[in-house]
């Protein structure tokens, strides 16, 4: 190959590289749309004549590639963590006072950025180079999208190389989102394909980012602004703002509004400036986020189970409108409980058309005073679920009329009950044809067995058709059986029964979530994978033995120890089992040798270790059944710290917790 391509080639791929970086970091494009497609498609044909010269992080990876069959998944290194909402200027100084309790000082700044309305994504760099993106997911486990995210102009294939030293391995984290701008365009794109448009941005930028067709994901107006790390091997910082400073400097677009190592005070402000400009920029934001700015204290603060101590969520006040409760019904979920909601004439809120409204219970109908007829304040909790926030008694006429919760199952017409010291009022019928169907639906759905085409109103008639009973008697369905039913034809049986054999092979995690335990979520599903390796040993599990799993709870523990106990739902398994479907787990974690040191002790590392990476010594550590914590507390056994350890050492030392250095803790490790 002559070498004058080669060099036109890498010539290209840097000024093509800079070029985005200008126009996505910097917001200072140096050249024009139409220059920059020239220089593109010259790319592309040299790198087409010559794949050899092609690079991973080379600007025309963008384009995508073939559709994938399913999406893989892939747990990330460190927990994406959700945050805890403050929703007043009370509610941020009550942060700011905790803060200042447990780190013993006054003297704490922060760094404060606008909440964008996107999705959470996490961008995996090895020596510079992306190599993996994925969802946040469960916050554990997330979608490895990484085609999808390379077609996006915002992030970089490969990192900066000339104003830092490359870091060995980075884990970015930040938010996928859609301007105004392009979500209005692509709306109207699609209104004119006849294609039904998004609700809003957010919803826009989801089923984007999980297009199966990374073309499709390429067309669409996606953007990134980065904020946070998972791990960092290779990258000095000691502050968030050092970090975003870091960020900026290898090429990641960082929000322009961030305000860096600022006081109390100044986030109170700049909560009140963002709540101004809000209606003017150019994405969806729905509130601001308060980081302790000093890495050292955000160690010492550490995190609890589901949110980091040191950051908050500061949440806008949610849109409000007015409209009419026309109607209160009741709806039976998969466990009983009896629901009421409230039926709207329609209104806009927030760009979505709200034409119901949860109302809890009635001690909640009660408290308000809500009533048939109202005029109400609707909103939507957290910019997602519809809420009755008040009725305008000044707007009553007379005719209004109270609601009261029936004495019968609306579906089965059994009685119902209300719990002592509950509020929910609950169908005690485990046959009732709602919970029934709420069950199967809950089982097929995406987070439990996937089974596509088994939508709700297919699962309707199903159950009343009397072709299905439980979720069991899904495994047992044929084409025969599905034929005659309404809407549903040869091609259409064919598709179900193939979903649902597809269906059989399923994860522990997903298992477990699938049989719809009361208090028993992804989360937890997910730490009982984890601690037994089979559903076998689940079964036989004391309620001691699941109280002892850090994160569960009593009443978690309680309700899979009941639902285990139960005969029926036993049998039920039993069934499932029979009926082929097989269960797999690769979360289990060996328990490790019983009289091992490290068994059963809760391990907190820091530092940097020379024999190995943390991520590394956290897995031998759970191997020999350890379990390691990121923060230092009364309860942590050791604490294993690296060179550089900071202050998770001098909280070890003031609590006396047994502190290994390298050498100690690689001989306990071979002991």
């Amino acid at each position: 190959m002559e070498s004058h391509i080669e060099h036109r080639v890498r010539q290209l791929q840097q000024q093509l590289t800079d070029h985005n970086y200008h126009y996505h970091v910097l917001d200072d494009p140096k050249i024009s749309d139409a220059e920059y497609d020239r220089l593109m498609q010259e790319l592309i044909h040299l790198e087409t004549a010559h794949p050899e010269l092609k690079t991973p992080d080379s600007p025309t990876q963008r384009v995508g590639g073939a559709p994938l069959p399913a999406f893989d998944h892939a747990e990330h290194t460190l927990p994406m963590l959700s945050l805890d909402n403050a929703f007043s200027d009370q509610d941020i100084l009550e942060f700011h006072a905790r803060m200042v309790k447990n780190i013993g000082s006054s003297d704490i700044l922060y760094t404060a950025e606008p909440k964008l309305d996107g999705v959470a994504i996490e961008l995996r760099y090895e020596n510079g180079v992306l190599v993996q993106a994925v969802t946040r997911g469960d916050g554990l486990v997330g979608e490895v999208v990484t085609d999808n995210v390379r077609t996006i102009r915002s992030v970089p294939l490969g990192v900066r190389r000339d104003m830092l030293p490359c870091p060995g391995l980075l884990e970015v984290r930040g938010e996928v989102y859609i301007s105004r701008a392009g979500f209005q365009e692509l709306n109207r794109q699609r209104e004119n394909r006849g294609e039904p448009v998004f609700a809003n941005p957010r919803n826009a930028a989801a089923g984007s980012l999980r297009q199966l067709d990374s073309t499709i994901t390429a067309s669409r107006p996606l953007d990134l602004f980065v904020y946070g790390r998972g791990q960092v091997d290779g990258l000095v910082f000691d502050s968030q703002a050092g970090f975003l400073d870091a960020l900026t400097a290898l090429g990641f677009p960082v929000n322009p509004l961030v305000k860096k190592q600022i006081s109390i005070e100044q986030a109170l402000a700049f909560y009140r400036e963002l709540i101004e400009i809000r209606p003017d920029l150019p994405y969806e934001i729905d509130g601001m986020v308060i980081k302790v700015d000093r890495v050292a204290f955000q160690e010492m603060l550490g995190e609890k189970i589901k949110s980091p101590r040191w950051a908050v969520a500061c949440k806008f006040a949610a849109v409000e409108e007015i409209t009419r409760i026309t109607d209160i019904v009741v709806q039976v979920g998969r466990t009983g409980t009896l629901t009421p909601v409230a039926v709207l004439e329609p209104v806009q809120v927030g760009g979505v058309t709200v034409s119901r409204a949860t109302l809890h219970n009635m001690d909640e109908i009660r408290k308000k005073d809500i009533r048939i007829g109202d005029n109400a304040l609707v909103t939507r909790a957290g910019d997602v679920i519809p809420k009755v926030v008040s009725i305008l008694p000044a707007d009553r006429t007379g005719r209004e009329r109270k609601f009261d919760m029936p004495s019968l199952c609306p579906v089965c017409r059994s009685q119902v009950q209300r719990l002592e010291g509950e509020s929910a009022v609950k169908c005690i019928n485990a046959a009732c044809p709602a919970q029934r169907k709420e069950r199967i639906r809950h089982f097929a759905s995406k987070k439990g067995f996937d089974i596509e085409g088994l939508g709700k109103k297919l699962v309707e008639q199903l159950v009343d058709e009397g072709l299905l009973t439980s979720f069991a008697d899904l495994f047992t369905l044929n084409q025969a059986q599905l034929i005659p039913l309404e809407r549903m034809a040869e091609k259409s049986a064919h598709n179900l029964v193939t979903a649902i054999d597809k269906a059989r092979r399923i994860s522990m995690r997903r298992f477990i979530f699938a049989l719809g335990i009361d208090h028993t979520g992804e989360h937890a599903a997910r730490l009982l994978a984890r601690r037994f390796d089979t559903l076998e040993d689940l079964m036989a599990a004391s309620r001691e033995d699941l109280e002892a799993i850090h994160g569960l709870g009593t009443i978690t523990a309680d309700a899979i120890a009941g639902f285990f106990a139960n005969p029926d739902n036993r049998a039920l398994i039993t069934r499932l089992t029979r009926s082929g479907v097989h269960i797999v787990n690769s979360l289990s974690e060996p328990a490790g040798p019983k009289d091992h040191v490290f068994a059963g002790k809760t391990v907190v590392l820091t530092g940097t270790l020379a024999a190995m990476t943390r991520g590394e010594a956290k897995k031998r550590l759970l191997d020999l059944g350890a379990k390691v914590t990121g923060s230092v507390s009364k309860n942590t056994d050791f604490l294993v710290a690296g060179t550089d350890a900071g202050s998770k050492l001098a909280k070890a030392m003031a609590l006396n917790v047994p502190i290994l250095d390298e050498d100690r803790f690689m001989t306990l490790l071979e002991s």
